[in-house]
């Protein structure tokens, strides 16, 4: 069923690794990702230890994070790296020069824009083609950190500088910066050694928090523990949770190297398979071939979280037992995504940190239509392939779609544990489903196949969606009223100032 892969050579990165991706039959830019980021795990065990802000000062912390972070980008990326110090150097002078009312949209327009541009140029010049099964995203996967990072950081400056307290949410409050950032802070936040290659973007202050050393001390006086029967605050190590992350990245990496492989997406628009097999049979290969594709996210992202971590940042909290959790930066959650009875439960575990980007920068900031706007920033950010746009705006009908089932209809379940259990079920088979359908076009890229794929699919998902959208009354949406409870209660705080 599945063709033996080509091992390409072509990259614009170091060249050092080279037979060894012949040797294991792996992309060169894949090993040289894999290589960065396993080495990159070691220096944060060393990070940890030895510049701990105890040993050193948060200079000479940021400088080394720095420095690090550079060097991967060149190994991994060569002169195209480029990219990633002009974007950097670019959105610092609009940081620095430009007026604290537009310091968003400038960075926004800037950073997005000159992202679009590095995607056109990947497809197009460097004709990395497409149904790739790459999980190392080339030079675009640490511009689109970057980029995030750039755009969040802007509004929280903004919202620090720019507007009053009682305008913010208490999340917005709690994440404005006060002050701009120097250009060590600056560098350090957008290009360290452990996010700079596959992220995840983090909030500025809780990066400046972790290289000063509050970032974990902050978490732990929010608990009594003299009541837990502590004399003082105990020092929580992330040892054990890297551990256990690496794990994870062990198995998804073997999964990778084997389902991926051997279930192609490729095999779902064959026409010979399209015209022997029944409804039935392709939806079940499209589950199949989809739950196939997922491997590589959860390696990537699992390793990138370890390697935060094992600097000791991502520190969360502790829990009502006692247990400290280290997955502020977690980018997913496996349980929940395969267990999620919503739509909406799959994607707040999925790429969890691009979420709370898109929540901060579009979704919480949007007057109306916040759930459209957003999936189209989400489409934008992800690149220009129409694979991305297809999903993306599947994804909005199937959003709306099972948001307005489930409140319509959920409450009728919730009167005995045997009709939720009933619910539950049912929900989760049609949310895995739908997932699948929708996100297909995303792993095809082409028009071409996603076409293809949804005429034998009878477009039935997107016909079902926009029945119920037709049918189903449609209920005020939390956004919608928090958006008015805030023009009213700002009108009023705005009234009495008045008078």
């Amino acid at each position: 069923m599945a063709e033996t892969p080509s091992v390409p050579y072509r990259t614009t990165g170091s060249t050092l690794l080279h037979p060894l991706s012949q040797l294991l039959g792996i992309p060169l830019d894949q090993v040289n990702f894999v290589a960065c980021q396993l080495f990159a795990l070691l220096a944060a065990f060393w990070f940890r230890i030895y510049l701990s802000p105890s040993n050193v000062s948060s200079v000479v912390r940021h400088a080394f994070a720095t420095l690090f972070g550079i060097y991967f980008a060149v190994f991994c990326f060569g002169w195209y790296s480029i990219h990633i110090f002009v974007l950097v150097m670019m959105s610092y002078g609009i940081m620095n020069i430009a007026s604290i009312p537009n310091i968003h949209r400038y960075s926004f327009v800037v950073a997005m824009g000159y992202l679009t541009l590095c995607h056109i140029s990947r497809i197009y010049i460097f004709n990395y083609g497409i149904l790739t099964t790459d999980f190392s995203g080339g030079l675009c996967c640490p511009l689109m950190i970057i980029t995030q990072k750039i755009t969040t950081l802007a509004f929280q400056v903004h919202d620090g500088i720019g507007r009053q307290a009682e305008d913010l949410t208490a999340e917005q409050n709690r994440l404005a910066v006060k002050i701009r950032p120097s250009l060590l802070e600056y560098l350090s936040y957008l290009l360290n050694f452990m996010s700079v290659i596959a992220g995840p973007c983090s909030n500025y202050k809780d990066y400046i928090a972790f290289i000063e050393g509050r970032h974990v001390h902050m978490k732990l006086l929010e608990v009594n523990w003299k009541q837990k029967g502590y004399d003082r605050l105990p020092d929580p190590s992330p040892t054990g949770t890297v551990i256990y992350k690496l794990c994870i990245t062990f198995v998804s990496l073997l999964l990778f190297l084997t389902l991926t492989k051997t279930y192609p997406v490729t095999y779902i628009v064959d026409s010979q398979f399209i015209n022997n097999t029944s409804f039935l049979s392709r939806l079940g290969y499209l589950y199949i071939v989809m739950q196939a594709s997922k491997p590589k996210y959860y390696f990537a992202w699992t390793l990138a979280d370890a390697i935060n971590n094992a600097a000791g940042y991502g520190f969360s909290g502790v829990d009502d037992q006692g247990n400290f959790h280290w997955d502020l930066l977690s980018n997913l959650n496996i349980w929940n995504i395969e267990t999620a009875t919503s739509f909406k439960m799959y994607i707040e575990n999925w790429n969890i940190q691009t979420a709370a980007w898109l929540k901060r920068v579009c979704y919480d900031r949007a007057p109306w239509y916040p759930t459209a706007l957003t999936f189209i920033l989400s489409a934008l950010w992800h690149g220009i392939y129409p694979g991305y746009y297809f999903t993306f705006v599947t994804g909005i009908l199937m959003t709306l779609a099972s948001r307005a089932i489930r409140n319509n209809y959920r409450h009728y379940f919730l009167s005995s544990k045997p009709l939720k259990v009933i619910y539950d079920i049912v929900t989760w088979f049609v949310t895995q489903l739908a997932v699948c359908y929708t996100v297909a076009p995303f792993v095809m890229l082409a028009v071409e196949p996603t076409i293809k794929l949804y005429k034998s699919m009878y477009f039935h998902m997107h016909i079902l969606s926009l029945l119920l959208l037709l049918v189903l009354p449609i209920k005020p949406r939390d956004h919608t009223l928090r958006q008015l409870q805030k023009q009213v209660t700002h009108n009023s705080v705005k009234n009495k100032k008045e008078k």
